[in-house]
């Protein structure tokens, strides 16, 4: 029986090969028929297929969760900025009014957020590069895998 497992964010397949003890004892391929054969392979390619399946699954979840961190943190470095720039104009205007005391404080507070704004940006473009391309990048490695297992085995 095969099982979708995760190890250190990759999700692998663990596979339990037919010597394992179990409740039905398998038979031995020598002694199988071409029709048992085929339909043995039909059972295992199936449960192969489903396996992978499993394992895109996840891993495609786990890179949603990431690109949705990623946006979420780009939307807050647009939001900054857009604080920042009306604090800039703010400041202008202010400038303009008075001669220093106001808009030398709303200076300060546009420096302080468009430095916050570029860290999130920052964040974001980090979190967006983790999460992309968004393939299941575990299953389309073990299906090569797997296709070059059958092939070998067919060679015998």
């Amino acid at each position: 029986m095969t099982q979708p497992t995760s190890s250190t964010g990759a999700h692998r397949l663990s596979v339990h090969h037919a010597d394992a003890p179990g409740p039905a004892s398998p038979r031995d391929p020598a002694d199988a028929t071409v029709g048992q054969l085929v339909s043995d392979l039909t059972q295992q390619m199936s449960r192969l297929v489903r396996d992978e399946v499993a394992v895109a699954q996840l891993d495609l979840k786990a890179k949603g969760k990431k690109a949705g961190f990623s946006l979420g943190a780009f939307s807050a470095a647009g939001l900054l900025a857009f604080f920042a720039v009306a604090c800039l104009v703010t400041t202008a205007v202010l400038a303009l009014a008075l001669v220093l005391d106001g808009w030398l404080a709303a200076l300060i507070v546009a420096v302080v957020l468009l430095a916050l704004a570029g860290v999130a940006a920052l964040v974001g473009k980090k979190e967006l590069d983790q999460a992309t391309p968004p393939l299941p990048q575990a299953s389309i490695d073990g299906l090569k895998t797997d296709a070059a297992t059958v092939k070998e085995g067919l060679k015998r």
